[in-house]
């Protein structure tokens, strides 16, 4: 049995909790993979599962998302093969690591045009925008949403995403450097968040009528104001709580602003079908190779600097994607 540099936590803390031990790696069994990875990707899901905003057993290795090369598979398992090139955004954590087993489903074939740095940069994020845009809620050319952080990982796909789908993305950004930024990759407007008063700017922005879909993963200090950039009927979509979790709220609100409705919606729903998982994987890799997005990755971190890399996630000093070498 091979063993795997990984690594773990024994309890929630802060960036300083995660240390690096030496793990085994089982063979596969049934409806199993064996996966040695390449690149792995760092998101802010990981920080909730560190810090204990989303209660795991304990001890735990973290990560969502990586890419790498099949070693092996177990009994029953007919997409993959050893020797395949492979990626994934899937349950159970543990992609920091060097290689690890894990059930196959959520796993898929990498096409030969994607490296492997892409792919760990891409899987969960680009899933994520795959799902905001294709099945939460019907968005069309003309569209218009406001994309709140979208200078990061998965705002900068999203700005992307957008431009490809004649959709105006609005988007927000804590500095002028980050709405450029966005801005240079497909956004159709941008707010300083900082210094403009974003709902006052988005109802100049669209003549008074509000976005059809707000699409935020900031969570408590946007949710209020971005009930008050939608239309009558517009849809909130709270995929994140990168400020702290959204408080409870009177749902008489949505009423009094306009039948608003509202989503919170995680990715993990949406690829829990591996039959839906693929085609969503398809539908990424196919925006990917067009050129129609580009994935940017503009950290990288040995995985002894995981500590690093989790504080600069943290302290929104990172613009991106941001990926672990193992």
């Amino acid at each position: 049995m091979t063993t795997a540099r990984t690594v773990m936590i024994d309890a929630p803390g802060g960036a300083e909790a995660m240390y690096l031990a030496d793990r085994e790696v089982p063979p596969p069994g049934p409806g199993q993979v064996t996966i040695r990875h390449h690149a792995v990707g760092l998101n802010y899901i990981d920080i909730y599962q560190r810090t204990g905003l989303y209660n795991l057993p304990m001890p735990l290795t973290l990560g969502m998302e990586a890419a790498g090369v099949i070693e092996a598979v177990g009994e029953g398992v007919t997409h993959l093969r050893p020797g395949d090139r492979a990626a994934y955004a899937a349950n159970p954590p543990g992609s920091y690591t060097q290689a690890r087993t894990m059930p196959a489903a959520q796993v898929v074939a990498l096409p030969d045009g994607i490296g492997f740095d892409q792919a760990a940069g891409m899987m969960l994020k680009g899933m994520t925008v795959q799902y905001l845009f294709r099945r939460t809620v019907p968005l069309t050319r003309g569209d218009t949403v406001l994309f709140h952080a979208a200078a990061g990982g998965v705002g900068l796909i999203a700005c992307q995403w957008a431009r490809s789908e004649g959709i105006t993305l609005i988007a927000t950004a804590g500095t002028d450097a980050k709405c450029q930024l966005a801005l240079d990759h497909g956004a159709t407007h941008a707010i300083n968040y900082r210094t403009e008063d974003f709902v006052a700017r988005v109802r100049d922005l669209t003549g008074g009528r509000g976005v059809d879909a707000v699409m935020d993963a900031v969570g408590a200090s946007t949710f209020d104001g971005s009930l008050n950039c939608l239309r009558p009927l517009g849809m909130m979509i709270s995929f994140g709580n990168a400020s702290g979790k959204v408080p409870p709220f009177d749902i008489g609100i949505l009423a009094a602003k306009g039948s608003l409705k509202i989503t919170r919606p995680t990715l993990f729903t949406h690829i829990a079908d591996p039959a839906a998982c693929r085609a969503m994987a398809t539908d990424l890799f196919g925006k990917v190779l067009s050129g129609e997005v580009a994935i940017r990755i503009d950290q990288r971190f040995p995985l002894d600097q995981v500590q690093d890399a989790h504080r600069a996630l943290e302290a929104r000093e990172t613009t991106g994607s941001t990926i672990l070498i193992p």
